[in-house]
């Protein structure tokens, strides 16, 4: 069995950078936490890290996994 992934074993990427805002790009809600909570996804648009929130994920999830530009959700 393998230990649980902490922020300390995250690949650099996918931990946010100190003094770096956590805000859903859809909605603009702020994460609750440094790190965010693990219902919130990481992705990257344009060459930059973006955030989305629970409700949005959950809101869009099928747009999300068919890969459409956020523009469209």
């Amino acid at each position: 069995m393998t230990e649980p992934t902490t922020s300390s074993t995250l690949p650099a990427a996918t931990v946010p950078s100190q003094g770096s805002a956590m805000v859903c790009l859809t909605c603009g809600a702020a994460a609750p936490s440094d790190p965010p909570p693990l219902t919130w996804s990481a992705g990257t648009e344009r060459g930059r890290r973006v955030w989305t929130c629970e409700t949005c994920m959950r809101a869009n999830i099928r747009s999300i996994e068919g890969k459409l530009d956020s523009a469209w959700w």
